[in-house]
Parts: structure tokens; C-alpha cells; sequence
């Protein structure tokens, strides 16, 4: 098949690298694959400026992703950031939008450039920002591929989508994984440690600090892309890592005894199945994959609730080191249960269920 891919910038998010994952792939067994992207916006001096004066960092524009490498005919990276336009892709047989924005762009390219499909990888909503014009890019006729049953309902139940495919991520078991270890003395709690409010960073601090009121020894770390400012602070006793190279992040993981999911909006959580893969149990919200993923066996499901997110690190902190064991090799075992090649097959199934359209 020929098949187009639709991006926002290319830069180093997950569900930038997940695409990079299906191209490269798709690429491997015999389809001719193209990138279409948009540059990196450039902030108003204004706005930098303002965000100066809050304690923000000063913006250094966004670095380019997995796709970087990519210079050949086969990506084509926009002048500027704008709309796609028919002249900007090739026909083909597929082409795959990938956020709301690109919705817009592949649902008006006419029948030429390929059977249309929404690659939904999050519930894209932000209260007064772009809230309606989102939620109407999932009523389009674009045959969707999401990476959870919680979004996959969300689709069905909010929108109205017609039965769309489920292909769930996976995870890159060669750079996440660890050799088996002892629960530390001092229990140590990871999270994402990251300024958007879907992502509910507050939760973690919240219920980290509830619980080191009568566990003061408790240890935590975090890391992200963005560095604390004044306006998201982080306390000081929260060992924090900021932007971390790839092949540090998998240590990070397995230095952790459990690992705090906290989003309340999230397409998949790619962190929950990282710190899996790397012996980590892990306790969560119910948003993206985590109901899919998690079981009593290998974490803990919880509402969205700093005193209950408190309540189990305590037992984590008093747990037997043969129980805390039993969950880790759980969580191990979970993480390699699916691996990319899995998910490509389905990946590969969707599009070709699309071109029968």
C-alpha cells in the first residue's frame, strides 16, 4: 500500500514517536510510506516575554523527533505552519490523520489521495480552547484507529463513531527492562512530573505529601520535558530529572517500587507498560490503557482521589518483600505479553479494513 501520514510537528512526544514506530515498520514490510508535518511554531516576543515575568523558562523552540533522520522524498516538512493542501500529498492508497487539526486537513483532500483514517492516540479536548472544534473532528466519516477501549468507548458513546479498530501500543522491550531486583529499604515512588492539567501532576504531589505525613522516609522522583516553574513548582524534596536521554529513562523506571499514573485524560499512557517492562508495579487513574493493563496482580486501579493514591503507597511501603516481588514479575510479564510486532499486524489489518471501505 501507499500510505500518507498526516503530522503536527515532529518533535519528541509519545504519540509522535508511536507514529515513528508504525512508519519505520510499515516501511520494513514492503509499503512506500510518506510524512507530511508542519514546522515548529515560533512563540510572539510577547508571549516569551510574559511567560519570563511568570518564572516560565525562556522558550528554546521545540527539537525535532524521530524523524529527524527521515530527509529523503519521503517527508515533506511545510514552509510554515498552515493547512494541508491537496498539492502537499501524493496520491495514495491511505492517509491517516493523526491530531484534530490534521482531521480537518484529510477530511476536505478529495478520493485521490486515499481511503481517509483517524489515528486517535487521545481525547484531544481542552475546556475553552479548541473544545468544539475537536470534538467535531471525531463525528468525521474517517475510518478511526484508537489505542484503548476506555477511548474507543469514548469515541462510540460521546460521538457517535461507527465501529472503528482497537490497537493498543506496545512498548520497546529492548530499551525498557531491568534484571530483577529487591524492593528498596525506603520505598521510592516515580511519576511524570509534567505543566498540563490533563496530565494531573498535582495528583502525585498531593498524595505524595499526604503520605509522608506518617511515612516522612517515603522517596520520590519524577522527571519531563518541562522544568518546574513558578507557576507549576515541584517541592524540593521530589528528586527531579528534566528531559531525560532515552536510554536514561528505563533506570529511572527501576530504581521505583511503584510508579503513579495520575492522568484524567490520557489516549493510552505509555509510562504505565515503560515502567512495567522495567519490573515496576504501577497505581493508577482509570484513563487510557491503564483498565486494559492493570489488575490487582500487577498495580492497583484507583479514582482519581490523593488519599486513596496515599493510602496504597503506604502499602506498598508495608509490604513483604515476597509480595512486592509477585507484583513486580506480574507487571514484567505483563509488558511482554504484546510487543510492536503484535501491534503492527493489527495496525497493518485497520488500514487494509479501511481500503475495503
Amino acid at each position: 500500500m501507499r500510505i500518507t501520514f498526516i503530522l503536527p510537528f515532529a518533535g519528541l512526544s509519545g504519540g509522535i514517536r508511536v507514529i515513528a514506530i508504525y512508519a519505520q515498520k510499515l516501511r520494513a514490510r514492503g509499503h512506500e510510506v510518506f510524512i507530511v508535518s508542519q514546522p515548529a511554531e515560533q512563540q510572539p516576543l510577547r508571549r516569551k516575554i510574559k511567560g519570563l515575568l511568570l518564572g516560565q523558562p525562556w522558550p528554546v523552540g521545540e527539537q525535532a523527533g524521530p524523524f529527524a533522520g527521515l530527509n529523503d522524498h519521503h517527508h515533506t516538512i511545510l514552509e510554515k505552519p498552515r493547512a494541508v493542501q491537496e498539492g502537499d500529498v501524493p496520491d495514495a492508497d491511505i492517509i491517516i490523520a493523526t491530531f484534530w487539526k490534521t482531521a480537518y486537513w484529510v477530511n476536505k483532500l478529495p478520493a485521490s489521495k486515499g481511503a481517509k483514517c483517524y489515528f486517535i492516540q487521545g481525547h484531544e479536548i481542552q475546556p475553552h480552547f479548541y473544545e468544539s472544534t475537536a470534538e467535531e473532528t471525531y463525528r468525521f466519516p474517517l475510518h478511526q484507529i484508537t489505542v484503548s477501549s476506555w477511548l474507543k468507548n469514548i469515541m462510540k458513546e460521546e460521538y457517535g463513531a461507527n465501529e472503528g479498530d482497537l490497537v493498543p501500543n506496545a512498548v520497546d522491550l529492548q530499551t525498557f527492562t531491568s534484571p530483577s531486583r529487591q524492593k528498596n529499604q525506603t520505598l521510592t515512588v516515580g511519576f511524570i512530573f509534567a505543566p498540563a492539567s490533563t496530565k494531573n501532576s498535582e495528583l502525585a504531589i498531593e498524595a505524595l505529601a499526604r503520605v509522608r505525613i506518617d511515612h516522612p522516609k517515603i522517596k520520590a522522583l519524577a522527571f519531563g520535558a518541562a522544568k518546574p516553574t513558578n507557576t507549576t513548582p515541584l517541592p524540593d524534596w521530589i528528586e527531579f530529572h528534566h528531559a531525560p536521554a532515552q536510554h536514561d529513562i528505563p533506570a529511572l523506571y527501576a530504581a521505583c517500587d511503584v510508579w503513579l499514573f495520575t492522568s484524567d485524560e490520557e489516549g493510552f499512557g505509555l509510562p504505565i507498560l515503560e515502567a512495567m517492562a522495567c519490573r515496576t508495579p504501577v497505581i493508577a487513574t482509570k484513563a487510557g490503557a491503564a483498565p486494559d493493563l492493570i489488575s490487582p496482580q500487577n498495580g492497583t486501579l484507583l479514582a482519581s482521589d490523593p488519599d486513596l493514591f496515599a493510602k496504597e503507597m503506604a502499602r506498598f511501603a508495608q509490604m513483604s518483600e515476597e509480595d512486592w516481588q509477585n507484583l513486580s514479575l506480574n507487571a514484567f510479564d505483563t509488558a511482554h505479553r504484546y510487543d510492536w510486532d503484535d501491534a503492527m499486524q493489527l495496525f497493518e489489518a485497520a488500514l487494509a479494513t479501511a481500503l475495503t471501505q
